[in-house]
């Protein structure tokens, strides 16, 4: 029969077929391979798209989130906004100026003490560098007077002071609330200037530092500021150590 030997050219020919494109498939697979070992930044780019596009999608999901927890905040506080939440609400904010937690502004009363400024070089004699700074009972001394002298509000340096502030002083340099601060130190206090200025005058630790002032030099001025104004406390207020304190039974009068 005649179709016998015209069936295998054919066969053939598709066999040739499939291997031409699979030989072309392998040539244009490694051709892509090379060129994105060769241009890495391609690469680079999609997987950066690829990584904003993945914090897109996590940043909109947080901010739905936001979006429900902002919700959930407020329904809560309409809840305790009552009669009674107010009014501890204005007595906390009728108190705050008096504990250091608002800010508050007037006629003030500002010390400064400094260094005397000697060197090693310069030291008179029969004096030491201790004689010539200014020491940490010298700057708790004018605050102590201030307050005794019917202040409102103390500042020192640029931070209020409050119940728990600590006034210490590390070599020459003063400790603050965390931060340290060199010479010259000022202590601003808002309250009556004539009332704060006898005490000042009447304070034995400031007189005693006044006679040292006045004797090696040391820094101390005393001015009224027509108008201050010191800003809130912005440390915390809750103690942060506490111990168990025992219990003593009182003990019972002997009868007779």
């Amino acid at each position: 029969m005649s179709s016998g030997p015209d069936k295998a050219p054919r066969v053939r020919v598709r066999t040739a077929g499939v291997t031409v494109v699979c030989l072309l498939a392998g040539l244009l697979f490694g051709t892509s391979a090379a060129i994105a070992r060769n241009n890495p930044q391609s690469t680079g780019a999609r997987d950066l798209v690829g990584l904003i596009m993945a914090r897109d999608g996590q940043v909109r999901e947080l901010g739905e989130e936001a979006e429900f927890l902002r919700a959930q905040v407020q329904s809560l506080q309409e809840d305790v906004d009552n009669g009674a939440a107010k009014v501890a609400t204005r007595r906390a904010d009728a108190l705050a100026p008096d504990v250091g937690l608002a800010a508050v502004s007037g006629t003030a009363l500002q010390v400064t003490l400094d260094d005397a400024g000697y060197t090693i070089e310069t030291l008179p004699e029969g004096y030491s560098v201790d004689d010539v700074v200014v020491h940490q009972q010298d700057l708790q001394g004018v605050v102590n007077a201030l307050w005794a002298g019917g202040a409102e509000a103390i500042m020192v340096q640029d931070q209020r002071i409050v119940a728990t502030s600590a006034v210490q002083c590390v070599g020459n340099t003063l400790y603050l609330q965390g931060r340290v601060y060199s010479p010259p130190y000022t202590v601003t206090a808002i309250g009556d200037p004539a009332a704060m200025q006898a005490a000042l005058d009447a304070d034995s630790v400031v007189s005693m530092y006044r006679q040292w002032a006045d004797a090696i030099g040391l820094g101390y001025a005393v001015v009224e500021v027509p108008y201050a104004e010191l800003p809130a406390y912005s440390g915390g207020v809750r103690p942060q150590f506490a111990s168990v304190v025992e219990q003593v039974a009182p003990v019972e009068a002997p009868e007779g």
